[in-house]
């Protein structure tokens, strides 16, 4: 592979709604922001290319108008859009979501038989041989969007392209056989992992942190990068571990900051920065992208980043 590959994800495209209040849990009338582009493999791309990354979305919403939404966003901030499928006969993907004061998060998802996952695979779209693909393990709860993951992550792998995986090991998800044999297939394919700590505890509810890392590294993945939300994050890998602490910001909107680290760290490596810059400028991407409403408009530019770290006074990582 050369050192610049085209970083690809597939998976859901959607647009999501806000509520403005907490604790309404979705039940009550109140105020709502929206349509913001969203999807966890897009918030990633999207990131992804904001750092300087060449890449590739595969996934689909409909002609219509929140389909324009999420095109005219991806293609502002230099995302390929050359895999996305306007469906006709679909409507757009649709999510709720509306927070707790605890953090926590309720969802409401129109996605399924939606245009999110009524798309296909340009056969001609990816070098495989030089893509780097990403597969967000939320994605794979739809059978659809499930088996184009897999089969395009196979083809990858088999062609000598790396694999990166955030197992955004959701409960609800896991208890289904099919999406958790799905899930440990793609993590034993990946080089790159982004797991958060509740991933960690529910995957290995029986090891310490420590052994958790230590088990995944015994496998192929050559890089742990570890997601503590409000506490940093921590990264492993060839030897080294560099452990970040956490920005204090004002946290306006937490969906979608850890595919915007994740984005930002896969964008980095591949242009060969070190773990330890990579580290530091993701876990500052993540920090900024919970300042702002809606999944992807806290996304960053490395200006942005080297900006807020030098006003924070982390010492420079230029």
């Amino acid at each position: 592979m050369s050192q610049h590959p085209t970083i690809a994800a597939i998976g859901e495209l959607l647009v999501e709604f806000v509520s403005h209040s907490k604790n309404c849990g979705l039940r009550r009338i109140g105020d709502y922001s929206g349509p913001y582009p969203s999807g966890a493999p897009a918030i990633f791309l999207d990131q992804v290319a904001r750092m300087g990354g060449k890449t590739e979305m595969i996934g689909g919403v409909g002609k219509d108008g929140f389909g324009d939404t999420v095109i005219a966003r991806l293609t502002a901030d230099g995302v390929g859009t050359g895999g996305v499928t306007r469906a006709g006969a679909h409507s757009t993907g649709v999510a709720f979501v509306s927070y707790y004061e605890t953090g926590a998060r309720d969802f409401i998802f129109h996605l399924n038989n939606t245009a999110a996952d009524q798309f296909h695979v340009p056969d001609t779209l990816l070098d495989l041989a030089n893509t780097h693909l990403h597969i967000s393990a939320a994605s794979l709860g739809n059978h659809a969007l499930r088996h184009m993951i897999m089969t395009t992550m196979r083809q990858v792998d088999t062609q000598g392209g790396w694999i990166s995986c955030d197992p955004n090991a959701r409960p609800e998800l896991m208890r289904d056989t099919a999406v958790r044999e799905a899930l440990e297939e793609v993590m034993q394919r990946s080089r790159y992992l982004l797991p958060s700590t509740s991933d960690l505890g529910f995957l290995f509810p029986d090891l310490s942190e420590e052994a958790a890392i230590d088990r995944l590294l015994s496998a192929k993945p050559e890089v742990i990068a570890l997601k503590r939300g409000a506490k940093g994050a921590t990264v492993v890998g060839f030897g080294e571990r560099h452990d970040f602490a956490a920005h204090t910001v004002p946290e306006i909107d937490p969906t979608g900051a850890g595919d915007c680290f994740g984005g930002t760290f896969i964008a980095l490596v591949t242009q060969g920065a070190s773990l330890r810059i990579a580290g530091e400028k993701a876990n500052a991407a993540g920090a900024l992208a919970v300042t702002k409403r809606g999944p992807m408009e806290g996304n960053s530019n490395p200006d942005d980043i080297d900006t807020f770290l030098r006003d924070q006074g982390r010492g420079d990582f230029t």
